[in-house]
């Protein structure tokens, strides 16, 4: 890396250059404390000596400011690609291309092995001059990494879930084809209703990872339509009960009025049917639903519609109600994905509302959640 002088400046330049560029906490120029921002900020002369270690930088790297300061930018930062490459000597800031204005951010290696995210800007005098700044931006893997963790661990658990229905569908259906003959009428009625249930979780997986897949990039599309919250669950209560379950265990409370609500009656549905199917599948006793207005805290005068699912079993553990709404949270009884009240909770606040998890009156779990009301912007 090529720079325009050898000369290094001792304790004197240093505190001069802090002074001209800003003050003692403005050692940038910047306008703020570099030891404020969260990621690591490093900053380097026209002569490629660093005026700039903020706090992030040497917490990231493990290289004390006072030593960074003043020293060559490839001497403190002595950076390797994921090839073993010195990376100053690769990308040369001082002596490369003169239209060149950074590099984008990338995977480098510290010494000891450790990785870091790396993105540089060059500043100069003019749009081909000289480089009379190196600004480069460090960021720990750490959050990277985890979301990699995260992913891998869905594709995980979608290979196994996806495995078990296959297989029955696969194993049904090479029997039919190869037995047909031998199988009575109520055999294969059997079997072939085996292979549509298995289809059906299977449809359902896809579903629910699209529906990740928009909520984390903010993609969520919602239809609004004016929606009778009331009818909606009174309609999976019916369903609830048509397959066998006592309706007496279904307490409905609706408190009149309620607010014009405008949502997507189909993600309406599908947040109901999920914290329903817990309440039932999980719980014990009584299922409550209480459905009633409410005022919005968000906005003065502002009104929601709050639905609250109560049942009266052992409820959700203490420890683990912060956890409730992440992905692959399955409670104390295993099966599902895990994945439902993750798309819940992100269903409920692409709706612009809230939804919390307690514990009920009656000792069981109580979920709670709220959807603004009244007619969309474009409406009004």
């Amino acid at each position: 890396m090529s720079v325009g002088t050898s000369r290094a400046p001792g304790a004197a330049d240093i505190a001069r250059a802090r002074t001209d560029r800003g003050g003692p906490g403005d050692p940038c120029g910047l306008g703020l404390d570099p030891d404020e921002l969260p990621d690591g900020l490093v900053v380097a002369d026209e002569t490629g000596r660093i005026i700039c270690f903020n706090a992030a930088a040497a917490r990231i790297t493990a290289v004390r400011a006072d030593d960074a300061l003043g020293a060559p930018l490839e001497r403190a930062l002595p950076l390797e690609d994921l090839e073993g490459r010195r990376w100053w000597q690769l990308t040369d800031p001082y002596g490369g291309l003169a239209i060149r204005v950074g590099q984008p951010e990338r995977n480098l290696l510290l010494p000891g092995g450790r990785e870091v995210l790396v993105s540089a800007r060059y500043l100069r005098t003019a749009r081909t001059g000289p480089v009379r700044r190196v600004v480069v931006c460090l960021r720990d893997t750490e959050a990277r990494r985890r979301t990699e963790r995260s992913h891998a661990e869905l594709i995980a658990t979608v290979a196994h879930e996806l495995r078990s229905p296959l297989t029955s569908v696969k194993g049904f259906t090479a029997t039919l084809l190869a037995k047909w003959e031998r199988f009575t009428d109520d055999q294969k009625k059997l079997m072939l209703e085996t292979v549509d249930a298995d289809a059906n979780r299977v449809t359902r997986l896809i579903a629910e990872l699209l529906d990740i897949s928009r909520i984390d990039s903010g993609r969520l599309e919602l239809r609004r339509q004016p929606v009778d919250i009331g009818a909606a669950v009174g309609r999976h209560i019916q369903a609830y009960v048509a397959s066998g379950q006592d309706a007496a265990r279904f307490l409905v409370r609706l408190q009149q009025p309620l607010p014009d609500l405008w949502a997507d009656p189909d993600k309406i549905d599908q947040v109901l049917s999920n914290l329903l199917e817990n309440a039932v599948r999980h719980g014990e006793g009584t299922v409550t639903i209480d459905v009633a207005p409410a005022a919005s805290p968000r906005e003065r005068g502002g009104a929601e519609t709050a639905v609250t699912v109560s049942d009266e079993g052992s409820g959700i553990p203490e420890e683990s109600m912060g956890r409730v709404f992440t992905r692959f949270w399955r409670g104390s009884k295993r099966g599902g994905t895990g994945l439902g009240l993750y798309i819940v909770k992100g269903i409920v606040e692409a709706h612009g509302g809230t939804i919390t998890v307690g514990r009920a009156p009656g000792g069981g779990a109580e979920f709670r959640f709220t959807l603004p009301v009244g007619a969309p912007a474009y409406l009004q």
